[in-house]
């Protein structure tokens, strides 16, 4: 039901105002997202028409700050267990 209702809004929108859409999964998998071949088939007809595509590779900066905050915090309680210590 959540993918006739995504393609319902995509329908809506169609020609008549800008959507953009970001994504992790390349248009190939769409099929699997939304399970039915037929309405991804309909939402990417519509989507892909008058799009310009920008495909971005590399690391997430979401999970790249969370690395360093990760990072920071250790050396934060290390450092206070070795106050601790002395």
């Amino acid at each position: 039901q959540g993918a006739n209702l995504f393609f319902q809004l995509i329908a809506r929108r169609y020609e008549k105002v800008p959507t953009v859409f970001t994504s992790n999964k390349p248009f190939s998998q769409w099929n699997k997202v939304f399970a039915d071949v037929t309405i991804a088939s309909a939402i990417l007809d519509r989507v892909l028409h008058h799009c310009t595509v920008v495909n971005i590779k590399g690391g997430s900066y979401r999970l790249k700050e969370r690395k360093e905050y990760m990072k920071q915090k250790r050396h934060i309680v290390n450092t206070l267990f070795e106050q601790g210590q002395a």
